[in-house]
């Protein structure tokens, strides 16, 4: 039995949809969750970002309006970084994609072939 695959996904992500259609195309079962509706939870944000060996910073989309007017220059604490996430989804990059102990951020897309 395979391990369930679990995509953190936003559809008007292009490179998100395009790493939902590369699981579509497999044979491998997966879970797709719209983390703009379903937002992670802090002790799964954390759990994320230790599986993507990662600081909770480098998870965040500087390209977002959000972080451009409330968080560019700041100096927050990796909890606080996650608190920002919790409250303001957008700014989580994406997709995730978890695998078991794995997990990649879907850019470009054919990383997630890594995890099949």
């Amino acid at each position: 039995m395979s391990e369930k695959i679990i995509i953190f996904h936003n559809p008007q992500c292009s490179k998100s949809r395009e790493s939902l259609e590369i699981l579509q195309n497999s044979s491998s079962e997966f879970e797709v969750v719209e983390y703009l509706k379903q937002t992670p939870k802090k002790s799964e944000l954390k759990k994320i970002i230790k599986l993507l060996g990662i600081k909770p910073q480098d998870l965040i989309r500087k390209s977002e309006e959000i972080y451009k007017s409330d968080f560019k220059g700041k100096d927050l604490t990796e909890s606080e970084w996650i608190e920002a996430m919790v409250k303001f989804p957008k700014l989580i990059e994406r997709p995730i994609v978890i695998k078991g102990n794995k997990a990649i951020i879907g850019r470009p897309p054919s990383l997630v072939l890594e995890l099949l």
